[in-house]
């Protein structure tokens, strides 16, 4: 008898189309131009965006590469006001602290261009907060709690692909990180051994919305990638 947690069953690969070369070479173009007109953002309208949007590029999200397929995220969808006000105070408390020298003299001068400080009102603001918590252990299939591998790797792959299918349904992001973040497993009412990594804001843009010019500059492909041929 196959155990389908445990036992290894191979299927014939799915999905999967191969494309006339033209067509890769389209869809690789689409696909940046696409991509290169996201911008975060830190201006957010209070625009409501309907719940099942969001749940599908969750869904998204969730077919992302993984260690072992455990699969370990959780997304804590927050739209309550109540919550997102809790939320708003705490990161504001530690920023605050950051701000004030927590963070060391060379990395507040990095964020200089980014025009960045303590007060973060995006969080109140925008219609959806999406807490991604990565999972040190989970429970399996067969309700076993096991350990997870490769965890910090595969929420920033998911969270690659969530922030690209907002982007896609035509939202703005923001990936914030108030440090440390603890705070947001007992407001989201999350396990110790789960660990928030990234407090991801969603919405429609504010009208009037701006970013800082610094964060057009992108290095060249010649900077980020070697080949070897």
């Amino acid at each position: 008898m196959v155990d389908s947690v445990n036992d290894y069953v191979p299927v014939a690969l799915p999905d999967y189309r191969e494309l006339p070369v033209e067509r890769m070479r389209q869809g690789a173009q689409a696909f940046y131009d696409e991509i290169r007109a996201r911008h975060t953002v830190r201006d957010f309208s209070s625009r409501p965006v309907p719940r099942d949007i969001i749940e599908t590029c969750l869904r998204a999200a969730g077919t992302a590469p993984n260690g072992a397929n455990h699969q370990p995220w959780h997304f804590s969808v927050i739209g309550d006001a109540n919550m997102k006000a809790r939320i708003r105070a705490a990161a504001e408390e530690e920023e605050a602290e950051f701000y004030a020298g927590r963070a060391g003299e060379e990395w507040l001068k990095a964020l200089q261009p980014l025009g960045t400080d303590a007060s973060k009102p995006f969080l109140e603001e925008a219609p959806w907060l999406i807490v991604i918590f990565g999972e040190r252990k989970s429970v399996s299939a067969d309700g076993v709690l096991r350990k997870n591998y490769y965890v910090p790797e595969s929420i920033g792959i998911a969270t690659g692909f969530l922030i690209a299918a907002l982007h896609r349904a035509g939202l703005a992001t923001l990936t914030h990180t108030p440090n440390p973040m603890s705070f947001l497993n007992e407001i989201c009412g999350r396990p110790a051994h789960d660990k928030p990594y990234i407090l991801l804001v969603a919405g429609y843009p504010k009208e009037g919305a701006t970013i800082p010019a610094h964060a057009m500059r992108k290095r060249p492909l010649s900077d980020i990638a070697t080949f070897h041929t």
